[in-house]
């Protein structure tokens, strides 16, 4: 009977062992993408396949969240250069209509010298970015009809290198930029 229970104990401990070790695939994966960069050039999961990355949403013509927001973004960019961290970053307007191609290198111009890892992406419809952000980022957006301006969210996303959101931050917490620093860091290791 001891000889049973311990078998029985080593291989529970084995299991949960092993699934400690398993990569973090608790978060939702975001399915394929390609659309249209800042430079009008074609960019996507293609180009993101094995990086870790980190996105947000926002739109050019925002009076509330979004400056701030790509102000974070920015500095971001910025700190993980500095600490020698490959991330890459993407930028989902909300506004696809207005947010055309050259809209968004005006835009980013104002925030960033640096667009080598950094592109803030349009050429889909309304409809098919507020379905992206819902079934995908679990997050909202939406185009009120008496508004020129959009609801939408103001997390920033973490995705590993398999495609999976492995945490979102709020750009008003605190210590949010050490964290996505410190949790980045572990999934590049």
């Amino acid at each position: 009977m001891k000889t049973s229970k311990m078998l029985s104990v080593l291989f529970i401990a084995i299991l949960l062992l092993s699934a400690c070790s398993e990569p973090n695939k608790s978060g939702r994966k975001v399915a394929s993408f390609s659309f249209t960069d800042q430079n009008g050039k074609p960019f996507g999961t293609d180009q993101l396949a094995e990086k870790v990355w980190i996105a947000d949403f926002i739109f050019t013509n925002c009076k509330t969240v979004c400056t701030p927001m790509t102000r974070k973004m920015s500095d971001l960019q910025t700190t993980f250069k500095e600490e020698d961290v490959e991330v890459e970053f993407v930028t989902f307007t909300v506004d696809p209509d207005s947010d055309t191609p050259q809209v968004l290198k005006e835009y980013i111009g104002q925030f960033s010298a640096d667009e080598s890892n950094w592109h803030l992406l349009t050429g889909y419809s309304q409809e098919a970015i507020e379905k992206i952000a819902l079934n995908q980022f679990q997050t909202i957006v939406q185009k009120p009809d008496a508004s020129g301006q959009f609801i939408h969210g103001s997390n920033f996303y973490i995705i590993d290198q398999k495609g999976y959101i492995v945490n979102e931050y709020s750009y008003m917490q605190e210590s949010f930029e050490e964290q996505i620093l410190d949790e980045v860091k572990r999934l590049v290791k």
